[in-house]
């Protein structure tokens, strides 16, 4: 570019504009950005409409925004609304805390589990419903989130003695320690309280029925918290992909990425376990997904991941309310089901990147 015109592209954008690949990678993010944004438009409608009862889109949109008292207006208001901005935020918050817990370790298999966060959870589900008469998701439901966040802690406490620090190995073994100890205890308290086994099973299997308005409200601050965690480090991440000494050598405080990253996605792994239970798949293959259509880069990665997320946590609602009609088959259930295979043909066909 001639000195004149570059100087006139700094005057009025900042520097010489892309062109060739660079445009045409920048339309593509563009282009699949504005899909993703389509996609869970879609699904928030199938999620509003599409159950043992389906309700017409016109309907829906009447219920939403003219109110009335009619069945489909009740359905619809209070029963399908709370289980579809719960799965919106759950997804959005997997998503992301997988996205995080891949950049963080360098492991392209890692999600959400391996810190040990969903294991953490669990147990205080057990410890709630065993020892403080808690009955209801609302009620168990701080007790699930206090239970992540010490296991996300303890984790990181195990992993960072020693000379190298919390390295991404050493995470992995220590997530792998905890978890295992962590199920044992869950395991020793459900064999021997029968009724404990029955209510923890309703909240084990994953899912967003039967969620209410109050549920939101609990999590969703911390699940914004958690999300801004997260976009705090995106650059950090993007610099560690390179190696810690690479990073340190482009200024980055490495343990601080790691450890804002890593409360980051606990937060964020912690408050969606503890309001709709266990939902395999999403935190594992959606940040691969993602990464295949925008890049590595974590600004563009991480909300691609919240939009895809969502995406795929209510659509294995959806399905799953369908699948075996009149019942419903769990969306923890339906993940996993739809998931593995997809992950596996994504793996075969190469278009996984680690």
């Amino acid at each position: 570019m001639p000195a004149a015109a570059t100087a006139t592209a700094v005057e009025h954008g900042g520097g010489p504009r892309p062109r060739g690949p660079a445009r045409r990678a920048a339309a593509r993010r563009l282009l699949w950005t504005g899909s993703a944004v389509a996609a869970l438009a879609v699904a928030v409608v199938l999620s509003l409409a599409v159950g043992s009862r389906t309700i017409a889109p016109s309907a829906v949109y009447d219920a939403l925004l003219h109110g009335g008292d009619g069945p489909a207006a009740q359905v619809v208001r209070t029963m399908r609304v709370p289980r579809t901005v719960l799965a919106v935020l759950v997804g959005a918050a997997l998503g992301m805390a997988g996205c995080v817990m891949q950049g963080l370790t360098r492991n392209p298999i890692a999600e959400p589990g391996i810190l040990g966060v969903s294991q953490g959870a669990a147990l205080g589900v057990v410890l709630a419903i065993a020892y403080t008469g808690a009955h209801t998701l609302t009620d168990y439901v701080w007790f699930a989130f206090v239970g992540a966040g010490a296991a996300g802690v303890a984790v990181y406490l195990v992993a960072a003695r020693g000379r190298d620090g919390a390295t991404p190995v050493k995470l992995a073994l220590a997530g792998a320690a905890v978890n295992a100890l962590l199920y044992s205890v869950v395991a020793g308290v459900l064999t021997t309280r029968a009724a404990t086994l029955d209510e923890f099973r309703f909240w084990q299997v994953g899912s967003v029925a039967g969620r209410d308005a109050e549920v939101i409200g609990q999590v969703w601050p911390f699940l914004a918290l958690g999300a801004l965690l997260v976009l705090v480090v995106a650059r950090g991440l993007d610099s560690l992909a390179l190696g810690e000494d690479m990073a340190r050598g482009l200024g980055q405080n490495v343990a601080a990425v790691r450890i804002t990253g890593g409360v980051g996605a606990t937060v964020l792994t912690g408050a969606g376990v503890a309001a709709a239970g266990p939902i395999a798949f999403v935190g594992l293959a959606v940040p691969h997904v993602a990464r295949a259509l925008v890049g590595a880069d974590h600004r563009r990665l991480l909300p691609m991941s919240a939009l895809l997320g969502p995406v795929a946590l209510l659509v294995s609602d959806v399905i799953g309310r369908i699948v075996i009609p009149p019942g419903e088959v769990p969306a923890g259930v339906m993940t996993a089901l739809i998931g593995a295979p997809f992950l596996v043909a994504l793996v075969r066909g190469k278009r996984v990147s680690a």
